[in-house]
């Protein structure tokens, strides 16, 4: 990849935390100043960044014109769309739509708390893929071979007390969502949230995504929580059959 790109896709990655001065950038960076300000001033022309009254660089109207088509042409967030809408409408609790993408699981899609508790979580963040309940969905449809490779590969960051921290405890938690058909988030990834998901599938019956119900614990204790599966799972079945999946009950008739 050419050291011009790399290098202004690192900026925008700087400026994506926070805005910054053209002084500022160049502190940390490796490459002289005028290289920098040659490299700012093509991505302001492009509109990849914009000046703020302060004088600082911080993303423009481009990319965010980019983000948004690109998300729109994904075919699982544009179908899971208005149920998850509903589902939010139903209960008022923060809904997340995952899918993977690469070796991660991404965010593409969220519906905010009705209540003023929300979370941190933002569209295209990435999901701790030994914590996050929507990984462990999209995890435990794999072969196990696979979910082997991946438990093995992990740096099993201690986030909570509640945090599984070994290739073994992922891989026994995964075996045990593929038997129940749905994964939890008990304060594993933060202690004061708690989490359920279930599985989309498409018309192969592969697991493409998930959905899940965040909720802070100050709300919802762990069984009230559980008492929210049976919508949860209900959203992602008509999300599913969107997609083209047939139901095994409807297979058997």
């Amino acid at each position: 990849m050419s050291q011009s790109l790399v290098r202004a896709l690192d900026l925008m990655a700087q400026l994506a935390k926070q805005p910054a001065t053209l002084d500022e950038l160049a502190s940390t960076s490796n490459v002289h100043k005028t290289t920098v300000m040659r490299l700012l001033h093509s991505l302001e022309a492009e509109h990849f960044l914009v000046r703020n009254n302060a004088g600082q660089f911080q993303l423009g109207r481009k990319l965010f014109e980019l983000s948004s088509l690109a998300l729109e042409q994904r075919d699982l967030r544009q179908v899971a769309r208005p149920h998850l809408a509903r589902l939010n409408d139903q209960t008022g609790h923060t809904v997340h739509l995952a899918e993977l993408e690469g070796a991660e699981v991404v965010y593409i899609d969220k519906f905010e708390s009705h209540h003023p508790v929300r979370m941190y979580s933002r569209i295209g963040l990435t999901a701790a893929l030994h914590s996050a309940a929507v990984a462990k969905v999209i995890l435990a449809d794999m072969p196990r071979s696979r979910q082997e490779q991946i438990a093995a590969g992990l740096d099993y960051v201690k986030m909570t007390e509640h945090t599984l921290t070994t290739p073994e405890a992922l891989l026994a938690e995964l075996a045990t969502v593929r038997d129940q058909g749905w994964a939890q988030d008990k304060s594993e990834h933060e202690a004061i949230v708690h989490c359920v998901a279930a599985p989309i599938r498409d018309a192969s019956g592969r697991v493409v995504g998930a959905a899940s119900f965040s909720v802070p614990v100050v709300l919802l204790n762990y069984e009230d929580l559980l008492k929210l599966l049976p919508i949860l799972i209900n959203g992602t079945e008509a999300i599913s059959k969107d997609l083209g999946w047939v139901s095994n009950e409807r297979n058997t008739r």
